[in-house]
């Protein structure tokens, strides 16, 4: 498919920019980016009320590390290619 002289995207539309400086992302591009950020959120809060903000245990770090994992590999998957930066 030939791209339209009009539409300036070519390549791929990354949701997340990567850092300036060290390995990952930073804030994110798009609205899709911006959603998730929220949504992620927002999940995140309400699983920890569902567990409880009282007790620390064992559940909360198994929700907290999972929660953490999803985030990065939305990350991962929709955001610039990772690498150590040095500020380019």
């Amino acid at each position: 498919m030939q791209q339209r002289p009009d539409h300036p995207e070519s390549g791929p539309r990354y949701w997340f920019a990567a850092k300036r400086y060290g390995w990952g992302w930073g804030m994110p591009l798009t609205w899709q980016g911006w959603a998730t950020y929220l949504i992620w959120l927002a999940s995140f809060l309400a699983g920890l009320a569902a567990l409880g903000l009282r007790h620390r245990s064992f559940p909360h770090v198994i929700f907290v590390v999972t929660m953490v994992a999803v985030l990065l590999a939305v990350c991962y998957w929709k955001g610039e290619p990772p690498r150590w930066r040095w500020g380019e």
